[in-house]
């Protein structure tokens, strides 16, 4: 009797669960952590680049110069641009998604799951935080720093040459940011890489093709251009187009503040969903 009931209080007396929805952690911590992927990455910089540029650039001279001989001009906001200007601005801000998108969900899963990279810095005074928070920003390194070397082919070839692209560049860093930790989510929530097909199936493919990449919103259904209206990648074109055309986008907290709710909001609810799958 005596040790049940002793039992029963020290069960009693012991610390209920920290939720997992709790505020961020963070310290400076996540800076070896950060350095560590960079380290690794160095080896295989030159392969990663070409890798991710590859694509992006296929995408703008098919269909820049292919499909843009047919097109010709488009207008956005009531001045004919030319159609590769038109799809530039855009593809750029497709692959910041891409690049953000596969850093945080098969590297990121590599060293969470596979190799368990992350369990063994947890030994160390670095806490799950901190790990969350240096993937979120590695990937939005990776991903700006695939947008700066396509930027700069995008000048090569004569497409802008405003002076307002460093103020894009400046946006395709919040936007690598926000596609990070929205797919730190997936990440959290992954048993295999094969998950990762429903997030590019029913995510980023229809985000593609829905948020003004390739054509004017203008030409979608009014329901699909409400809904589109509230994509990230949609908010981040439209501040970014005009920015090439060296203009300054109207309305540009609104498509701002989107991005930031995103993020903050998509980095919260992913670092909840990995404690949450580390207490396990």
């Amino acid at each position: 009797m005596n040790t049940t009931t002793a039992s029963s209080s020290s069960a009693a007396a012991s610390p209920p669960a920290r939720s997992v929805w709790r505020a961020p952690e963070l310290s400076l911590r996540w800076w070896p952590v950060f350095l560590r992927n960079l380290l690794v990455w160095r080896k295989l910089a030159i392969p990663s680049l070409i890798g991710n540029i590859a694509e992006p650039l296929i995408w703008l001279v098919a269909f820049g110069y292919g499909m843009g001989a047919l097109v010709g001009q488009v207008a956005v906001d009531g001045v004919k641009v030319p159609y590769i200007l038109f799809l530039a601005s855009g593809s750029i801000c497709m692959s910041a998604m891409n690049a953000a998108s596969f850093e945080a969900l098969y590297s990121a899963f590599s060293r969470m799951q596979v190799q368990k990279t992350w369990d063994g810095i947890m030994n160390a005074p670095v806490g799950l935080d901190d790990i969350v928070l240096a993937e979120m920003l590695w990937a939005a390194f990776k991903s700006i720093f695939t947008v700066t070397a396509i930027l700069f082919v995008m000048l090569g070839l004569g497409i802008s040459h405003s002076p307002k692209l460093i103020v894009a560049w400046m946006v395709l860093i919040g936007a690598g940011i926000t596609f990070s930790s929205i797919a730190l989510i997936f990440n959290a929530l992954a048993k295999s890489y094969d998950f990762f097909t429903y997030y590019f199936t029913l995510f980023m493919t229809p985000m593609m093709f829905l948020s003004g990449v390739f054509f004017p919103l203008e030409q979608l259904p009014s329901a699909v251009r409400a809904v589109a209206a509230w994509l990230p990648l949609t908010n981040a074109v439209a501040l970014v187009r005009p920015l090439f055309m060296d203009q300054w986008p109207t309305g540009w907290w609104v498509h701002a503040g989107v991005l930031v709710v995103y993020g903050v909001a998509a980095f919260w609810v992913a670092l909840a969903l990995t404690r949450k799958r580390f207490r396990g």
